[in-house]
């Protein structure tokens, strides 16, 4: 796949063409690679974005205006091989979608999606700019997917690492059900506290899911040798961390949106998270990685 590299002092960092999907955050002074580098035995992906959708929607599909419409999981910016590079500098690579025929047959609406890559020094801004190219409003979700290596010492295991939160919170995660829905039921994950812990067993009911979380940065933390890196998140509302269970990576994902929850009437209008956007508005979402 045709991939796209700009570098400072500190970072060099390479995206993939299709899909316009960060592959690699990679460090210069220590020779460590931060993005999971898609372990098809594992996990086939790096760090997907997610447009115009997050999750999965109800038996694959939705209404608008009354007519029916399918989109994939996460939507059709993952793996879209029409994106193409629009703009590149020293330090900084933007990537560009328009909307088309083949869109317009899943999603139709006229958009101009396009996501910026930004390094300064020793971090990664990802900005995504959202042009309603349309007489009407558009309704959309997005978010970021970004699969981070773990156990980047020797002998190290996933046991050793935890993700520590900015502050003190109550945080209770949404379980999904058989379908990968949003379901009413709740499972406590911190009480009053700041940190996961993670373990081999932490996503064996998938995904963490949490709604309206106050907490607004989180650091990937190894017990034994300090903060690896850090994600800012300020312009999402809703996070989710994920990997397969035992895997060696942690996805720290910003969503604004959510998947179908499980009474959905699936009216693309009421979708739960749903942005909307009058014609000819433009949007901003930024979300930055920092590394240790």
């Amino acid at each position: 796949m045709k991939k796209h590299s700009i570098e400072n002092e500190f970072l060099k960092i390479s995206v993939l063409e299709t899909g316009a999907e960060l592959c690699s955050i990679y460090h210069k002074k220590n020779g460590k690679e931060y993005i999971w580098q898609a372990d098809p035995e594992i996990w086939s992906s790096h760090a997907p974005n997610l447009f115009p959708i997050i999750g999965v929607i109800k038996d694959g599909k939705y209404f608008y205006e009354g007519k029916e419409y399918s989109v994939p999981k996460h939507g059709f910016i993952r793996h879209n091989d029409k994106i193409r590079l629009k703009e590149r500098s020293e330090h900084q690579l933007v990537f560009e979608l328009l909307y088309s025929e083949e869109t317009l047959e899943m999603y139709p609406f006229k958009f101009d999606f396009r996501i910026a890559f930004t390094l300064n020094e020793k971090s990664l801004e990802v900005n995504h700019h959202f042009i309603n190219l349309d007489e009407k409003p558009i309704y959309f979700s997005l978010g970021g997917h970004p699969a981070f290596n773990i156990l980047h010492f020797e002998n190290e295991k996933i046991e050793d690492y935890s993700l520590e939160f900015d502050r003190e919170m109550d945080l209770n995660t949404y379980l999904l059900n058989d379908d990968g829905l949003i379901s009413s039921q709740t499972k406590a994950v911190l009480k009053n506290e700041k940190t996961i812990k993670l373990s081999s067993k932490t996503f064996n009911q998938d995904a963490l899911i949490f709604k309206d979380i106050r907490s607004k940065k989180v650091n990937l933390i190894s017990q034994e040798n300090g903060k690896i890196l850090s994600m800012e998140y300020k312009d999402f509302n809703n996070l989710g961390i994920w990997a397969k269970p035992g895997a060696p990576y942690v996805c720290i994902e910003p969503w604004l949106g959510i998947a179908d929850v499980e009474g959905t009437d699936q009216n693309l209008k009421n979708k739960e998270g749903i942005i909307e956007l009058e014609a000819k508005k433009e949007f901003n979402a930024d979300y930055t990685i920092h590394i240790a």
